[in-house]
């Protein structure tokens, strides 16, 4: 029986893989398929016929394997299943800062926001929910970011560039680095008019999450102030670290 159940959860496991390894690389014959995702040729063909007979998984004419558009719908339900757990732990930092506050994601190369609070002044941030950004010019990216090593982020690089949303962006490797390292030391980013100008935001990462995440609060700079983002740090920290409990299962969900 418990031979069975490993054996399952192997399978699981492998098919997670094959999955995951699509979403990074794109379409992929079979043997290259294996070759990335380092599973045995005869199990992800067995694999991604069992994948595409639930509809997951396509071949297309060049013979070239996909994720089919079901995934699409998991996906959508994940993303507002997060949200529902997070807008309990954003709505405390609007009502206590003035701002809106976000979470976003690390996807692939790129951040996506997927939940928000807005602020209720009539002049606030209106960075949409599914809206995706270079992770380089943002505070949550950068939060982000700094969870990695520096191999990672230079590979992150080289696939995308740095390309200049404003005067503030950092738009080299070396500025990049130096700026991670400061995020590291301090346990926080700070997005400077570097994505949109006159546009401040201030952002920690979820620690110890199943997911990369990151939280913000966001405002004109006029009134993200430097006394503003001192005030918005710890609330932001313990923000997360609630989040990250409720996401972990060790704690209830907030609301």
């Amino acid at each position: 029986m418990q031979r069975e159940s490993r054996g399952a959860v192997q399978s699981v496991s492998r098919a997670f893989e094959v999955l995951e390894t699509l979403a990074e690389h794109g379409p992929l014959t079979l043997s290259r398929l294996a070759t990335e995702s380092g599973l045995p040729l005869s199990t992800v063909h067995r694999l991604v016929g069992s994948l595409g007979a639930l509809g997951y998984v396509r071949v297309g004419a060049d013979k070239r394997y996909m994720l089919a558009p079901r995934l699409i719908h998991l996906g959508e339900r994940s993303a507002r299943t997060l949200s529902r757990w997070a807008v309990p732990h954003l709505a405390p930092l609007v009502d206590e800062l003035g701002e809106t506050a976000n979470l976003a994601m690390l996807d692939g190369d790129h951040v996506v926001y997927v939940a928000q609070v807005p602020s209720r002044h009539s002049m606030r941030m209106f960075t949409e929910v599914g809206q995706h950004v270079l992770p380089h010019c943002t505070a949550v990216g950068k939060a982000l970011l700094a969870e990695l090593s520096g191999a990672e982020v230079g590979s992150r690089v080289r696939r995308t560039g740095l390309p200049a949303r404003t005067e503030r962006t950092l738009t080299t490797l070396e500025d990049l680095d130096a700026e991670l390292e400061k995020v590291r030391t301090r346990g926080y980013a700070v997005d400077d008019g570097e994505q949109e100008v006159g546009v401040r935001c201030v952002a920690v990462a979820v620690r110890d999450s199943v997911l990369p995440l990151a939280m913000s609060v966001s405002g004109p700079a006029t009134r993200l102030t430097d006394e503003v983002v001192e005030r918005a740090v710890p609330a932001l920290r313990a923000a997360t670290e609630a989040l990250a409990r409720d996401l972990s299962g060790s704690g209830r969900p907030a609301g």
